[in-house]
């Protein structure tokens, strides 16, 4: 079983990234179903939580910029023997406003919002309790992901 967790900014090519690879084989669970939701990480943990106790594999489609906003999800995974990877989405802010305006109503998020999600960013980091890390960048011509295990350090 296993718990994949994407780190990014909005636009960033997370979900586009979720669809061509993961779609087929793992539960989505992300915040952007939810919106309406009040406790919209309450929801997220009881998701991921009966998604990880039917042992079904899971993607935690989110920013989760900071160790504290991933940190509980390594907690679960943990507690249900789950093999935790981490996507690590480069973009620029300026990358990620220019893909966020090509989005149609409720996809796209007000340009401050990407701003508050860069100021917190956290890059995980290999003393975090995942079992494997990747870099993902996304070519914005081909619209192709490139994707390499990560030998990012503390």
């Amino acid at each position: 079983m296993e718990l994949v967790l994407f780190v990014g900014l909005q636009a960033s090519g997370k979900s586009t990234f979720y669809h061509k690879n993961f779609a087929e084989t793992h539960v989505h669970i992300s915040k952007d179903l939810f919106r309406n939701n009040k406790r919209p990480q309450r929801r997220q943990m009881r998701l991921l939580e009966e998604a990880l106790q039917e042992n079904r594999d899971v993607v935690v489609d989110n920013t989760n910029p900071t160790y504290a906003d991933r940190e509980p999800l390594y907690q679960m995974g943990r507690q249900y023997n789950a093999k935790i990877t981490v996507y690590f989405f480069h973009t620029t802010v300026q990358e990620s406003k220019e893909r966020n305006n090509r989005r149609e109503g409720k996809a796209r998020v007000p340009d401050v919002a990407i701003h508050d999600t860069i100021k917190r960013l956290q890059p995980p980091i290999h003393r975090e309790d995942f079992d494997t890390l990747y870099e993902v960048w996304l070519n914005n011509t081909t619209g192709e992901f490139q994707v390499e295990e990560s030998c990012m350090r503390p």
